[in-house]
């Protein structure tokens, strides 16, 4: 060994996962955090159902045992006492072997329903582990960690009566549990916390919040784009609307680890496919109506994305510019659609809030459905048993005007078809791309019939709209992979990506929020949606490729800038919206919680999220002494040094008196 780092890498080991932070809301908190101020170390032992626990202990935890450890905590004291952390294990292809696992309540954000059964159960799979708080450290492990894991654990459970034992050592230690500011606003007021929402910044938030180095240091955003372009300088923006909308954040016990590959981005991809394939039809110039395609954020926490859009347009700011509340004619939501997929046959289920515009959306549907009777795909109202939609954005809508007229597309009718629904389980094994190439040709050809009132199922220009099934298996090991992930040819052709591995938890907002970001605030995944929807619905500006400043001044956005440090200028109406809470408002720097408005009834409701800040997370594993054996190696120490002072001081005695003999 050449130095003290060499020293250290010898005796540490460093251990890859991805942990479980605390959040933050007006009335509490959830999630996980060490509990004081230091770091926690504990012997690693195999988590073992019937065995009590004599002392506190890092537990290795398998993902069958995870649902019934996490009740048992909440039922059993004394062995919740003894829970120092928790190291959860990772295996290849579980899902296979798992009924389900969903971390998620029964009814997610039930107190939203733009009904009164919030008791209905849409995922009865569902444990509602990820809303409870734990002040114990809780690290979900890689798969090469949890080998490594698996071996100590073994080895600690083998050499139980040897002197030393492997430990852990969690550092998980939360701002707001060091200054004890267990609420939103006090939290915010102190500077512990940040928002959820539209900005994911990391390692530049200063000491005090110094975050992981494996995760985005950049913002998150949500996208909107129109089908043609919006003509702000006419006057005459009478077409109605039709909001095509879905989600990209998705959520999970284990913050960056968050994929949602069916819950929601299934349905994402399935709006990237659609739109690309209505890019191909002529003639949209010509449309009757107009096409908007809102991609949300922050929909998992209290829907901020869609409350947020809702309230900038009836501010008529200027990131919704051209936008008119009152010519909106239906929301149209992609909800899950990866899972839409059995025995050779595409079926989709149409939750709708009924109206005489609903009935039109259903008509199309059905039209589009016959269009695509070749390829399987079925389209079948959601049952009429169900309370109303299920959880969507949608919900912001009603709950703003109950007589907006919505459907809801989804892979499922009465409970979620997603077993591992807001799981780090929910990945790209667990959602089928024939659903989702076929969700988006029916999406795109209902949004044709709409917006052109073709009512012909057999017209050539109707069956010449197909999504392309090659783009969507590229958008999903883009999206929810790692190899190649972000790094995918598709995606470096828009931007330079920061990271290789996606992920698509919602982050938090740090700073003043701008409809106008620059691209080194903006994360990955924002950055190539809307370079990919500015793309597909745009056309090109005059002669000009390259960018310049006449670009924006002239209606233009310049896309794949980021490539070649040029772009391309191209006429289109694609915005960034950073999404928060309504009940926020950045003041002198500081973050303060607005009082309830009673013309606004989510806002209420709205729990108003934070994260905790933290200095460093981190989990390392070495080899500790037990402190019996150090005492008895000091005892042993002393009365070896007694006993030689004792024999020096005898033999020194026994030479004297022979010297004085002589």
């Amino acid at each position: 060994m050449e130095s003290v780092p060499d020293l250290q890498k010898s005796m540490y080991m460093v251990v890859d996962g991805y942990p479980c932070v605390r959040l933050v809301n007006l009335s509490g908190e959830i999630g996980c955090s060490n509990p004081g101020r230091d770091k926690v170390v504990a012997p690693i032992i195999k988590y073992k159902n019937d065995k009590e626990l004599g002392l506190p202990s890092a537990i290795l935890l398998s993902m069958d045992d995870v649902q019934g450890f996490f009740s048992r905590i909440s039922n059993d004291s004394s062995f919740a006492s003894n829970v120092a952390g928790v190291l959860v294990e990772s295996r290849v292809e579980i899902q296979h072997k798992l009924k389900g696992f969903s971390p998620a309540r029964k009814f997610p954000q039930a107190e939203f329903a733009p009904y009164h059964n919030t008791t209905y159960e849409w995922n009865p799979i569902g444990s509602g582990i990820m809303w409870k708080s734990y002040n114990f450290p809780v690290f979900l492990l890689s798969e090469s960690s949890t080998s490594t894991l698996q071996e100590i654990a073994m080895k600690n459970e083998n050499t139980e009566k040897v002197y030393t034992t492997n430990v852990a050592e969690f550092d998980v230690v939360m701002q707001t549990t060091k200054v004890g500011t267990h609420d939103s606003e006090s939290c915010l007021k102190e500077e512990t916390c940040l928002p959820l929402g539209g900005y994911r910044w990391l390692d530049q938030r200063g000491e005090s919040f110094a975050a992981l180095d494996f995760y985005a240091s950049i913002c998150e955003f949500y996208v909107w784009s129109a089908v043609p372009p919006i003509n702000n300088s006419s006057s005459n923006q009478s077409k109605p609307i039709i909001l095509t909308v879905a989600s990209m954040d998705a959520a999970s016990f284990f913050r960056d680890k968050s994929l949602g590959a069916d819950s929601p981005i299934s349905g994402l991809i399935s709006l990237l496919a659609a739109v690309d394939a209505l890019s191909r039809v002529d003639g949209l110039d010509n449309l009757n109506k107009q096409l908007v395609f809102l991609v949300f954020t922050g929909e998992a926490w209290g829907y901020l994305g869609s409350r947020r859009f809702l309230l900038e347009l009836d501010q008529q700011s200027d990131a919704v510019r051209g936008l008119n509340s009152s010519l909106i004619q239906l929301v149209m939501e992609i909800g899950s659609t990866g899972k839409g997929f059995s025995q050779g046959n595409k079926t989709f289920f149409a939750h709708t809030q009924v109206s005489s515009d609903t009935n039109e959306a259903l008509d199309a549907l059905k039209l589009a459905q016959d269009s695509l009777k070749s390829e399987g795909v079925t389209v079948s109202n959601a049952s009429s048993s169900n309370p109303g939609i299920p959880p969507s954005s949608l919900t912001a809508f009603l709950r703003k005007n109950s007589s907006t007229s919505g459907i809801v597309l989804e892979d499922f009718d009465t409970v979620f078809a997603n077993k591992f629904y807001h799981s780090h389980l929910d990945d790209s094994a667990n959602i089928n791309s024939s659903a989702i190439v076929a969700a988006a040709s029916l999406v795109a050809r209902t949004l044709y019939v709409l917006a052109s009132d073709k009512k012909d199922s057999t017209s050539s220009a109707l069956s010449s709209i197909n999504a392309n099934a090659s783009l969507v298996e590229e958008l999903i090991s883009c999206l929810l992979d790692c190899d190649p992930g972000l790094s995918c040819e598709l995606v470096s052709s828009y931007i330079t990506s920061v990271d290789t591995c996606p992920s698509h938890y919602v982050g938090v907002v740090l700073g003043e929020p701008s409809s106008t970001p620059s691209p080194n605030q903006v994360d990955d995944i924002s950055r190539f949606v809307w370079n990919f929807l500015a793309d597909r619905t745009s056309t090109p500006k005059g002669n000009t490729t390259v960018c310049s400043k006449d670009c924006s001044n002239n209606g233009g956005v310049c896309i794949r800038a980021e490539t070649d440090g040029k772009g391309i200028c191209v006429t289109s109406t694609t915005r960034y919206v950073p999404a928060y809470s309504t009940r926020l408002k950045l003041d002198s720097g500081t973050w303060k919680v607005l009082p309830p408005n009673s013309s606004d009834p989510m806002g209420m409701l709205d729990p108003v999220w934070t994260e905790s800040n933290w200095n460093t997370i981190g989990l390392r594993v070495y080899t500790v002494q037990e402190a019996a054996y150090d005492r008895l190696v000091l005892l042993g120490g002393i009365s070896v040094t007694v006993l030689a002072y004792l024999a020096i001081v005898l033999t020194r005695a026994y030479i004297t008196k022979a010297l004085k003999q002589d």
